[in-house]
């Protein structure tokens, strides 16, 4: 079976064709980086018209990649919740567009539903080990997102939230830490790399909610004190302590990261963990979760970092997963801001 899929949810217009087995045959993205850049965050009116103007160039150059023609495909699919609905909109309406056009069944598809899977994408290339086994417990971090999920299946109704952030997503911290530093945006990738020659004890930073047996976790808090440091000062900060900063910052947010998941994989009696979502790519995050399952007995699944951050294959193999059990969608399909996943009830908080 092959599948084109689109994703425009925020700030990258992607398109791939992916086969049902996870084999990426093409997986094209326009990135909106320098278009945001000087405002330091995603405005969403300028991502809807910038997805206008190059989804179709990319949807051509996924196709011609991997060597398709739309006649060929079985289906496309498409994200369609959660994400801005104005970029959402644009890619629905396309992949509408091509299925109509062609002939083809519609498949919506939850872009939180597309990270959790995309430890199965298979690249050319690519040495991967053999991918997990359900059940298996995710963390699913990115600018957007962040929550423990158990997944025992490949439906939305196989997937179960244990816990997630009370306030900001992992991604989103590093992102505002990265403004507050000067260091630009996309903040992620920038923190990462001053974070490896710096010294965390320069202002050092205890990992939030990393006490007790709560599945919750917090990360406003811990920017809000770096926001405090930095206004406070008299001086500009030096590149010594910058670094040292995105060292402490960083070092706090894998720590309880890290630690929940593997907390909430012993809790579910789970032998595999996986990484998902844009954060997923950091690498103080990946060697801590790689060791501690390690020391635990447990089965760390790391996906590519190309499969980490927003993009059409893992769109387009989740897509494949639905229309492999029969499922499609009607002519109907909406863009939303709301996932389809079931959310944890939160005592005193209601559901999210």
């Amino acid at each position: 079976m092959l599948l084109l899929g689109l994703e425009s949810s925020c700030d990258e217009t992607g398109a791939a064709v992916v086969r049902d087995d996870g084999t990426v045959l093409s997986d094209v993205v326009h990135s909106q980086v320098e278009l945001h850049a000087v405002y330091g965050g995603v405005v969403p009116e300028l991502a809807s018209r910038d997805h206008a103007r190059n989804v179709a160039p990319v949807v051509r150059e996924a196709l011609s990649r991997a060597g398709v023609t739309l006649d060929a495909l079985d289906g496309i699919a498409v994200t369609h919740r959660p994400g801005l609905v104005g970029a959402l909109l644009v890619g629905v309406q396309v992949a509408k567009g091509l299925a109509w056009a062609s002939g083809k069944p519609l498949i919506g598809v939850d872009h939180l539903m597309g990270h959790l899977l995309a430890i199965f994408l298979r690249r050319e290339g690519e040495s991967a080990p053999p991918p997990p086994e359900f059940p298996f417990v995710a963390l699913l971090a990115s600018g957007g997102h962040t929550a423990l999920f158990r997944v025992d299946g490949s439906t939305t109704d196989a997937v179960h939230e244990l816990g997630g952030t009370r306030d900001d997503a992992a991604g989103e911290a590093f992102d505002k830490v990265a403004k507050l530093l000067g260091l630009g945006y996309p903040g992620g990738p920038a923190v990462d790399r001053l974070a490896k020659g710096g010294d965390a004890s320069v202002f050092p930073l205890e990992a939030p909610m990393s006490h007790g047996t709560s599945l919750e976790m917090s990360f406003s808090g811990i920017k809000t004190r770096i926001a405090t440091h930095v206004r406070e000062r008299t001086t500009p900060l030096s590149a010594e302590e910058i670094a040292g900063i995105c060292a402490s910052f960083q070092r706090a947010v894998t720590t309880v990261l890290a630690d929940k998941l593997l907390a909430a994989a012993r809790r579910e009696s789970v032998r595999h963990v996986v990484l998902g979502g844009g954060v997923a790519a950091n690498s103080e995050l990946r060697r801590r979760v790689t060791e501690l399952a390690e020391a635990h007995g447990i089965t760390a699944h790391l996906p590519d970092k190309q499969s980490c951050t927003d993009n059409a294959a893992m769109i387009a193999y989740a897509g494949a997963m639905r229309l492999a059990r029969g499922e499609h969608d009607a002519w109907d399909l909406v863009a939303t801001s709301q996932t389809a996943l079931p959310r944890a009830t939160r005592k005193g908080r209601g559901k999210r």
